[in-house]
């Protein structure tokens, strides 16, 4: 099943392939079976990759562009490629965001060269840089779609507000947004603007990074994992987020016959707003399950019971 996104026109799937999990940021993984999931992914109808560089900084691009080399070569306009930029490294190793023209000139060259393409489906700005006025980083990026080097441009990380003042330079076509059972600030205003200004949307992180996949128990610990410090992932939050990911997966299992990270995915998409949901993974068969989840239809009664779940 695929969708318009937003004003862009662009035909994609409803499930993007995403791939933070190929940035090292995750520990370690096997490269072979990461690009073969990216393929498998391709067979299953997937023809949306979301991408940025500071993702491995460039690694993550690459990897891609090597999975999708018959794709991109014989095939380009089958496939949208979606890549972030404006972010820098600090001396201490922390990515922060930096809007500035020569971060972003740079990084879209960067991100050519690593993908091997002459050309960006759909840019995105990572995050907002407060230190540069946002229509002027809009007013920038339109040279290189006049030069055809992008063809879309889009935010991620956007609140409403940066979103106007970057339209004042060029049209938002569409924002990135994380949205997911356990985080769902975005529903009272960026969903509601983009739905309202025809701004496609990409919901990232529908999983939870992790936490709705069902894989995880209260004894899991993250090797070389940048979740092994965030605070959601350690202690009695972790535990207890825990048990109500057990209580939704017997719920999936008996009303959906389907799967935790099923159940999680069909939610982020029964939302009207959401174009697309981001599920990042460097598993086939991953990949292959959310798929299924696009064809789950949610009720009212189910919508009702899954949230009296999360909220006890």
């Amino acid at each position: 099943m695929n969708t318009t996104l937003g004003k862009t026109g662009l035909n994609v799937s409803r499930i993007a392939f995403g791939t933070w999990e190929l940035s090292g940021h995750w520990g370690a993984f096997d490269e072979h079976e990461a690009i073969a999931a990216i393929r498998h992914a391709r067979t299953l109808g997937i023809n949306i990759f979301d991408t940025a560089h500071s993702y491995g900084w460039g690694a993550a691009e690459r990897i891609l562009g090597k999975a999708l080399r018959e794709d991109l070569t014989s095939r380009r306009d089958e496939v949208v490629i979606v890549t972030k930029g404006g972010m820098r490294i600090s001396d201490a190793g922390q990515p922060y965001p930096d809007s500035s023209p020569g971060m972003l000139r740079a990084g879209i060259e960067n991100s050519l060269e690593s993908l091997g393409v002459d050309h960006i489906d759909l840019y995105l700005v990572h995050v907002p840089d407060p230190n540069i006025p946002y229509a002027e980083v809009a007013g920038f990026l339109n040279e290189f779609v006049d030069a055809g080097t992008i063809r879309h441009v889009g935010v991620s990380n956007y609140s409403p507000e940066q979103m106007t003042a970057f339209a004042a330079g060029r049209a938002v076509e569409v924002v990135q947004s994380p949205y997911n059972l356990f985080r769902r600030r975005v529903e009272s205003a960026e969903l509601p603007y983009a739905r309202a200004h025809d701004i496609g949307t990409l919901a990232y992180a529908p999983l939870a990074n992790g936490l709705l996949s069902g894989a995880l128990t209260e004894d899991t610990t993250f090797e070389d994992d940048w979740r092994g410090f965030a605070p959601a992932f350690r202690g009695e939050p972790y535990r207890k987020t825990i048990q109500v990911v057990d209580r939704l997966a017997t719920f999936a299992a008996k009303e959906l016959e389907a799967t935790v990270a099923q159940l999680a995915v069909a939610w982020t998409l029964a939302n009207p707003a959401v174009d697309c949901a981001i599920v990042g993974t460097r598993r086939a068969e991953h990949i292959e399950a959310a798929v299924d989840a696009v064809r789950l239809r949610l009720t009212a009664d189910h919508l009702a019971e899954i949230d009296s779940i999360v909220s006890n």
